[in-house]
């Protein structure tokens, strides 16, 4: 959309105010509103300051003044303001007018230039599965005399004995026994439904939706591919879509990667590939599940740059709770054509060759998408540009589920990092793949870092609940 149409959209929708947002680093979206009659052609060229000081990870205060200059591509009318208000997503500038390096979107829009200058390709598609739960009560705390969190859900498995109004009606959800039942065991139909109404008025092209394999409402919902950064902003779209049609329902939705103690986490499983104009460039009908060689070769890049990759992808303490043994996550380095075991999986089921594409299971929510999507990117145009052979280095393809191998057969399979520390520290030792082209820089990498660490460290030095269970009467 021109600026010219969005200034026309503002006058025939009556719109009132436009919220211009930006995102952190962390993916958390940001927003300052200005009155509609305020916001003329202007506005997309001078841009809307704001305060980076007050923004983790991003300036000090001594240079805290930044602009966001609005896109008007990325623009969507707000289902949740009962002001009628415009939504536009921004880039980040300096006062001087330079991009912000540290700017999520910034980044993401590098590497889309990158690729087009690699002569790889022309773009890049994505489409993240991007699961969450549903919850009815959610208290937490942490402070200095007591550490405690508490979630319920009326469809959760422990409360099949729990009195309630009207009489306990039954038909729980099973621990792991959550994936696609029909009512009454699925409570929430109707509140996904509204969910993909509400976002594809936003513009989102909905694909599916379901109930996922965890007790007490785990939730899926499927939108279309698209380029890198189209995507990203979907997917921000899609969360704040989530979390407000939930509140208005009177029930809280997240998407933490494992916000309950044995059973399954919500992960963020992420189709790609990449097309010349119309040619789909990852698809080989004589290829090892119709893949190409270049797809092979994204895929070696992709695993061999896993550790550091994760830093990115799976950003959060939280992240390493849900990537363990035993509860379908996937913690194995290895590819494989429709194996949900492998952290690389190749979709071969009703697949056309434009549908040809390689899904990195391993990613969660808590990522950045645009941080977290432009990553993957290099990692695979850095496997396409060394020709890194996946099955050369033991990466597979593995068709069993890896979950059932004996010990000696699981030792040559390389794990992901089992914390968020070790994933920091691959990337400080492996970054080189990010720098290309300047699409990330040195600065920013060590900057976020910096400030993950941080967060590991916050969470370390806490006690945590189940000491006292283990240690008080020592």
């Amino acid at each position: 959309m021109s600026v010219e149409n969005v200034l026309k959209s503002i006058q025939e929708n009556n719109i009132e105010w436009v919220d211009f947002r930006f995102v952190d680093l962390s993916g958390r979206a940001h927003h300052i509103s200005l009155p509609a009659s305020a916001v003329d052609a202007d506005t997309f060229v001078n841009g809307v300051a704001f305060d980076g000081s007050s923004i983790q990870g991003f300036r000090g205060i001594e240079e805290s003044d930044m602009v966001m200059i609005p896109d008007p591509e990325a623009t969507f009318v707000d289902p949740f303001t009962a002001h009628p208000t415009l939504n536009v997503m921004c880039d980040i500038f300096t006062p001087d007018g330079e991009r912000y390096e540290r700017d999520p979107r910034g980044i993401a829009v590098k590497a889309e230039e990158f690729l087009k200058e690699s002569g790889v390709g022309t773009a890049a598609f994505f489409a993240p599965e991007s699961e969450f739960f549903i919850f009815d009560d959610v208290r937490y705390e942490s402070g200095t005399n007591s550490s405690s969190y508490f979630v319920d859900s009326e469809e959760a498995s422990w409360n099949t004995n729990r009195k309630e109004d009207g009489g306990n009606l039954g038909f729980k959800v099973r621990t792991k026994g959550g994936y696609v039942p029909v009512a009454p065991v699925d409570t929430q139909q109707d509140i996904r439904s509204e969910m993909c109404r509400i976002l594809e008025e936003a513009g989102l092209s909905i694909e599916r939706h379901h109930h996922e394999v965890a007790t007490a409402g785990q939730a899926e919902i499927n939108f279309r591919f698209d380029t890198l950064k189209k995507t990203a902003d979907n997917l921000l779209v899609y969360k704040y879509i989530v979390h407000n049609t939930a509140r208005q329902y009177g029930k809280v939705a997240t998407f933490m990667p494992k916000p309950l103690f044995g059973d399954n986490g919500s992960g963020m499983h992420v189709h790609q590939s990449i097309f010349d104009g119309d040619s789909p460039l990852f698809y080989d009908k004589a290829g090892y599940a119709n893949l190409s060689e270049m797809a092979l070769h994204y895929i070696g890049g992709i695993l061999y740059h896993a550790p550091a990759l994760i830093a990115l992808t799976n950003p959060s303490t939280n992240s390493f709770k849900r990537l363990v043994p035993g509860y379908e996550a996937p913690v194995n380095l290895v590819y494989s054509k429709g194996n949900r075991s492998a952290a690389v999986r190749i979709p071969v089921a009703a697949v056309t060759p434009k549908g040809c594409r390689i899904e990195f299971r391993t990613p969660d929510s808590t990522a950045n998408p645009y941080l977290a999507f432009a990553a993957m990117l290099m990692a695979g145009l850095d496997g396409i540009k060394r020709k890194i052979n996946p099955t050369e280095l033991g990466y597979g393809p593995l068709d069993k589920n890896i979950y059932d191998l004996s010990d000696a057969d699981k030792e040559n399979i390389r794990s992901v990092p089992a914390s968020l520390e070790e994933a920091l520290d691959a990337l400080q030792a492996d970054n080189e793949f990010l720098t290309e082209g300047g699409v990330f820089t040195k600065e920013f990498i060590e900057n976020y870092i910096n400030l993950k660490r941080d967060e590991a460290k916050a969470v370390a030095i806490r006690i945590h609940p189940h000491e006292y269970s283990l240690y008080f009467d020592c």
